[in-house]
This record gives C-alpha cells, sequence and structure tokens, in this order.
C-alpha cells in the first residue's frame, strides 16, 4: 500500500458522508467503558466494583459484536443502527439511575451488560461498508487499515475525555458525552445513501450456526484479537490504579492516551511497510512483542517513567489491529463480513473484559506492577497458541496476495 491509497479509499465515491459520520460514531468506542469505570470508581471508591462493571459492558458488547453483524450481513445496516440506538438510549439511563441511586452491585453490573449488548455496533458495519464501496486489491486494504487507525485516534481521545469529564461536577458526564456521540453519529451513518442501499450478499454460511466463525482461519483471528484484548484490557485497570497510588486520578485516562500517541504514528508506517510479511506469522509476533512491552510498564515507579514505558508500548497496537483486519479479509467465508469483524471485536472485548476483571482483583492485592507481569505472561503465552495454529493461515493461491499485504 501507499498514501496515496489511503487518499483514493476515502475521497470514492459514496464514502465521504460515511466516514464523517462513523468518526463520530466510533469517537467513544474507548470512552464509553472507561467512563463508565471511572464513574463507578469515584462513586463506590472500589477498583474491583468498578473493573467489574466495566467488564461487564465489554461483555455485553463481545455478545452484541456478532448478533448485530450477522444481521447487518443479511438485511444491511441502516435498521439494526436505528433499533439498537433507540435501545442503547434506554439503557442508559436506567444503568446511570442505577448508579446514582446507589443500587446493589448485581444491578448495575446488569446494566452495563445491557448498555454493552445493546451498543449499536457500527465498527462492524463501517468496516463491511468497504467491500460493497470498493474492489478487491490496494485500495480496499488501505480502507481496512484507515478503519483500525482511525480507531486508534479514538483510543487517543476516548480516555483522555473520560479521565477530564471525571472530574466534572458530576462525574457520569464522560458516560452520557459518549453515549451521545455514539447514537448520533450510528443515526447518521444509517441514514447515508451508501448505508441504505446497501445489498446483502448472499451466503451459503450466512444461516449456519457457527456462521464465519466455523473457519479455522476465522478462528484463529478471533484468538489473536481475544489475547490482544486481554492485554489491553489489563493495562486500562492498571494503569489508572498507578495514576490513583501516585494522587493523581485524574491523569489515569490521559495515560492510557499516551499509549495510542505512538500506536498511531507508527500504525501509519506499519500499514505502508507490515513486517513479518506472512499473516501466519504476523499475528503471534505482534502479540508477543506487545505482551513484553506491557511487562516492562511494572518497572518504572513515577507516572513520567509509566508515561515514557506506555508511549514505547503503544507502538504495537495499531498494527495489530490492522493485521487482524486484513487477515478477516481473507479469513472470512465470504458474504459474512460484518459478523467475521463481529467476532474481531467479540474477542477483543471479552478479552477486555477478563483482563479488566483480573486486573481489579490483582491491583487490589498486590499493586499495578503485579498486574503489568501477568498481562505480559498471559499474553506470551496466547502467542504461543497462535504459532501453533499457524497453519490455518497459510496463504492459499487466491489469498496470497492479501496475506502478505
Amino acid at each position: 500500500m501507499s498514501l496515496n491509497d489511503y487518499r483514493r479509499a476515502l475521497t470514492a465515491p459514496g464514502a465521504r458522508a460515511a466516514v464523517i459520520t462513523s468518526l463520530l460514531g466510533r469517537l467513544p468506542i474507548a470512552m464509553i467503558g472507561m467512563a463508565l469505570l471511572l464513574y463507578v470508581q469515584r462513586e463506590s471508591s472500589s477498583f474491583a466494583i468498578a473493573g467489574a462493571v466495566s467488564a461487564a459492558e465489554l461483555i455485553g458488547v463481545a455478545v452484541g459484536s456478532v448478533a448485530q453483524g450477522r444481521i447487518v450481513d443479511r438485511t444491511g445496516p441502516s435498521k439494526p443502527l436505528y433499533v439498537t440506538s433507540a435501545l442503547f438510549t434506554v439503557t442508559v439511563v436506567a444503568t446511570l439511575t442505577a448508579i446514582e441511586l446507589g443500587a446493589a452491585t448485581p444491578l448495575v453490573v446488569a446494566g452495563a451488560f445491557a448498555m454493552g449488548l445493546l451498543q449499536p455496533n457500527i465498527g462492524s458495519a463501517s468496516r463491511a461498508l468497504w467491500g460493497h464501496l470498493l474492489p478487491p486489491g490496494r485500495v480496499r486494504e488501505a480502507a481496512f487499515s484507515y478503519e483500525a487507525i482511525s480507531l486508534e485516534v479514538f483510543f487517543i481521545l476516548g480516555p483522555g475525555l473520560a479521565g477530564l469529564l471525571v472530574a466534572m461536577p458530576w462525574a457520569g458526564t464522560g458516560v452520557v458525552v459518549g453515549a451521545v456521540c455514539m447514537v448520533l453519529g450510528s443515526v447518521g451513518f444509517a441514514s447515508t445513501r451508501a448505508a441504505r442501499t446497501q445489498r446483502p450478499e448472499p451466503s451459503e454460511h450466512a444461516g449456519a450456526l457457527l456462521g464465519a466463525i466455523a473457519a479455522p482461519g476465522m478462528r484463529t483471528v478471533a484468538l489473536a484479537a481475544l489475547g490482544f484484548g486481554v492485554v489491553i484490557g489489563f493495562i486500562e485497570v492498571a494503569v489508572p490504579a498507578a495514576a490513583v497510588e501516585a494522587g493523581q486520578p485524574t491523569m489515569g485516562g490521559l495515560l492510557m492516551s499516551l499509549a495510542s500517541v505512538s500506536s498511531v504514528a507508527v500504525g501509519v508506517v506499519y500499514g505502508v511497510h507490515p513486517w513479518p510479511r506472512p499473516m501466519y506469522l504476523r499475528l503471534p509476533a505482534l502479540l508477543v512483542g506487545f505482551a513484553g512491552l506491557v511487562a516492562l510498564l511494572a518497572l518504572p515507579t513515577t507516572l513520567l517513567g509509566l508515561a515514557l514505558m506506555l508511549l514505547l508500548a503503544g507502538c504495537l497496537i495499531t498494527p495489530q489491529s490492522t493485521a487482524h483486519s486484513v487477515a478477516v479479509e481473507f479469513a472470512a467465508p465470504p458474504g459474512t463480513a460484518a459478523e467475521a469483524f463481529g467476532w474481531v471485536v467479540t474477542s477483543v472485548t471479552l478479552g477486555s473484559a477478563i483482563g479488566q476483571s483480573t486486573s481489579g482483583q490483582l491491583v487490589e492485592m498486590t499493586g499495578p506492577p503485579t498486574a503489568f507481569l501477568v498481562a505480559g505472561a498471559a499474553g506470551a503465552a496466547i502467542a504461543v497458541l497462535l504459532y501453533l495454529r499457524r497453519n490455518t493461515l497459510l496463504p492459499s493461491k487466491t489469498s496470497l496476495t492479501l496475506a502478505g499485504t
């Protein structure tokens, strides 16, 4: 790919309105979970409870992503996004009310799960739309790379905004702002001509019980996304906890944003010159490298040192997201694009939920450094499993070009 391929993708006929509205809808993807975690921690004074609530929201996203993706593959994105946007609004209001009234933790956890379950899956819908707007080739691959890079921009803005808004007179402000952006962006995207005229592709896998995940290569991609999510989940709790221990709680979200700064910068270069070239080696190599860098976060004893190490660790975030997106293109069965990417979202969010809940317990018991070390060990173990499954992603004659891009 080249930088010109990015320009051609974003200026393709029908792409402009979809790109703009999806930007607004995807902005809070990293913001809502972080804002909910910080809000609940502020109200309960417990990272264990906050981690459980945030994990429940992520599990809801994990469950809803595949179901919504399968529906989008069958009907197009507009109707599902309209319906989920309305239901999501109701669940956000109900969950915030429960938190404000001091409801029991299980009730708040259930509300957070419903929020995630009904969160409009605009990420899968946006990615799947490129398959209809662009023919196979470098420009489409640039569009997929753009999706991953832009998502990391939201990981820069999201946690930082969540950290700032939790300091407002009402700590739930970040959740509300994130929800409003997501609903407006999703409804706007669903109303674009490109989304309304999208027609589903006929697929023999569309009605299958397992759908896209029945493909062995797709299961390997999902495992890679799971490992990535586990490591991310650990640091999403351990970094804010380190900020709290240092007496600067509002720095938690800003510190997380630093990882995304280097992630985006490296991601643009990596999209043009990916390494390793073969996808079956790229997935385990990127994960084990990321796990090693995250383990090193246990070394700094100051927030400044932690910030510098987060900049280094962030270098391998976007390359993994880009690799997952490209791998889906040739690992998923035809006609299952939205569902397949839904499995990636599900795997990342399920992994994040596991990482957040485990990290919350470790932080409470032994402190953030232990959480960073366990995160590195978990990521390395999953990277080994990916290497053992590398044969499922060996390029065929038809996918050789995609696997090397």
